[in-house]
């Protein structure tokens, strides 16, 4: 795929019983209770060797937009007649559209990211998506994150891609978002979780404690080479090495006052520590917009829409000397209706947009295919760009990664959205 050419308040609760029942943040809460620790090593550290972390080359942050987000108002296609037809209540005004071309045109609520738009760090990936539809919450997140469909091997797209690095420290897959590990990072590589970055440390050490577990830990497990004793080693090694990142100045002042600000202030804080995490992973929810999902003068959309790119603009603004190495992207499950419902909301659909920020993005461009918009039967946005074609570009122009490795059994098409190395 090639550039598109330029000529051519609070939130309502969400309405899918399925979403809204067990939120990730609950279980989040959970995982960490039972732990009893604020730091988890990932869904294998029983396979994991100690190694100590060496400084990133890249770093890939994946922000996921829980609940389905709606692409169609985030990157709005202003050419297209069906988009104000279809939308007569919620639809964006065009000439409230910022960085518009001949087609699209970005959310107003968007604005934070302009200049960086403008410099071309930023940049848009329209009809994006699963290769066939899921409607399905949870079921799509799966799908979309372990990014290997028929596959039997439970492992995610993320832990194969850290898998094609050396070593095997816990440090080089991060979840800041405490808790359970999202799809995306689970498999036998071994990760971390935790909500922020003083949150990293072993269970029961405080200042009382002066040494005395990690000395004892030390001699439990130095010695031991089974896999266990390797899994041990690895953890309280991999604490031992994120100091650098705790020494770091904490900007969580300087962001958004939201989750999502908070949690990209702590990834900030820990690539500005250097101490070799090579993806992290964030969650932003919730955009299960099936009703009141308000105007652009405000609402549910404005406020997630804006959420989204102020905390992004803080967080490209507060990596320093690192940020020639972090790439940023967005993805969501699936899309919504190209239709607003008689609540004026948005059921489920399937084609999306993706957001990309940072190192190696040709921003300030709109891409993809655009198929058009239909009111008519399932009344979705079409999906001519595979997600995993996005992903597979950043995995090879930044990591210099085996796509075949990280994405087994399919071949991505080209982009364009990424230089190369």
């Amino acid at each position: 795929m090639t550039a598109m050419d330029p000529l051519t308040s609070a939130a309502p609760q969400p309405c899918c019983p399925e979403f809204a029942a067990v939120s990730r943040r609950g279980l989040f809460t959970g995982a960490v209770a039972l732990a009893g620790a604020t730091t988890l090593v990932g869904s294998a550290a029983v396979t994991a060797s100690a190694a100590s972390a060496t400084p990133a080359p890249a770093v890939l942050v994946v922000l996921s937009l829980r609940g389905a987000a709606d692409g169609l108002s985030m990157v709005v296609p202003h050419a297209d007649p069906v988009y104000y037809a279809a939308r007569p209540r919620i639809a964006v005004p065009a000439d409230r559209l910022l960085a518009k071309d001949g087609m699209f045109g970005l959310h107003p609520a968007l604005a934070p990211l302009l200049p960086m738009w403008a410099a071309g760090q930023v940049a848009a990936v329209h009809a994006t998506g699963l290769p066939s539809p899921n409607r399905s919450h949870f079921a799509a997140m799966e799908e979309v994150e372990d990014a290997d469909p028929g596959s039997e091997s439970r492992s995610g797209w993320l832990n194969r891609l850290i898998g094609t690095a050396p070593g095997r420290s816990p440090l080089q897959g991060f979840n800041m978002s405490g808790g359970v590990t999202p799809t995306s990072l689970f498999g036998p590589e071994p990760t971390m979780s935790a909500s922020a970055v003083d949150d990293v440390g072993l269970p029961g050490e405080d200042e009382w404690d002066h040494g005395e577990r990690r000395r004892s830990l030390r001699t439990l497990w130095d010695h031991d080479r089974s896999p266990l004793g390797r899994a041990m080693r690895s953890t309280y090694e991999a604490v031992d090495t994120f100091g650098p990142a705790q020494a770091a100045a904490d900007t969580t002042s300087s962001y958004p006052d939201t989750d999502l600000g908070k949690a990209l202030a702590q990834v900030a804080r820990a690539i500005r520590g250097n101490v070799g995490v090579e993806v992290f992973t964030v969650d932003q929810g919730d955009w299960d917009m099936h009703a009141g999902i308000g105007s652009a003068d405000g609402g549910w959309m404005v406020d997630n829409v804006g959420e989204l790119a102020g905390a992004i603009a803080a967080f490209l603004g507060d990596l320093g000397d690192q940020a020639g190495k972090v790439t940023l992207l967005t993805i969501s499950e699936f899309g919504r209706r190209v239709v607003e419902n008689a609540s004026q909301g948005l059921d489920h659909g399937y084609g999306n947009v993706m957001l990309l920020a940072g190192a190696g993005v040709r921003g300030g461009r709109y891409y993809g295919s655009w198929p058009g918009l239909r009111a008519d039967g399932d009344a979705d946005l079409l999906v001519t760009t595979d997600y995993r074609s996005v992903l597979a570009e950043v995995v090879a122009t930044r990591f210099g990664a085996s796509t075949a490795t990280v994405f087994p059994r399919f071949s991505p098409e080209p982009v364009g959205v990424m230089t190369s190395l």
